[in-house]
């Protein structure tokens, strides 16, 4: 009953088009900076090390290097302040939250590349696949 009411009232809070982003990737996020009468968009790139919460709650962890120093940023996913968030990289991972980064320095701070298939790889693959498909149907019928 309150958890109904509760998705009632947070409803007109939550964006629209909610980013699409998991845990390991790289992403540039880009947030509303008020200065003043100005307004100008600052953005924060790093990996995704967390991801935690729901609904209005729903949170997310950025970690980059600056200066040999790690930085961390805890952003609102559905912030008015947060622009847009960019997946520049996905990073294949088996955990949910990336705490062991931390005490990681250099090249084993990086995460393994997920590649995503391209309209040319798919082409490829089904053509692959109809042609393993094929191979035993001329077997069976050759002999």
């Amino acid at each position: 009953m309150t958890n109904l009411i509760l998705k009632n009232v947070e409803q007109p809070y939550l964006k629209k088009e909610a980013p699409q982003f998991l845990v390991g990737d790289t992403v540039d996020v880009s947030t509303r900076i008020i200065e003043g009468d100005k307004e100008r968009l600052q953005v924060f790139s790093g990996t995704v090390i967390m991801k935690k919460g729901a609904g209005i709650n729903e949170t997310f962890t950025v970690r980059r290097i600056v200066n040999n120093e790690g930085v961390e940023r805890i952003f609102p996913l559905h912030s008015p302040f947060v622009a847009k968030v960019t997946v520049r990289r996905s990073g294949e991972t088996r955990r949910a939250k990336l705490f062991y980064l931390r005490k990681r320095v250099g090249k084993s701070v990086r995460l393994t590349e997920t590649r995503k298939l391209t309209k040319r790889d798919e082409g490829a693959a089904t053509a692959a696949g109809a042609e393993a498909v094929e191979s035993p149907e001329l077997a069976t019928v050759a002999s």
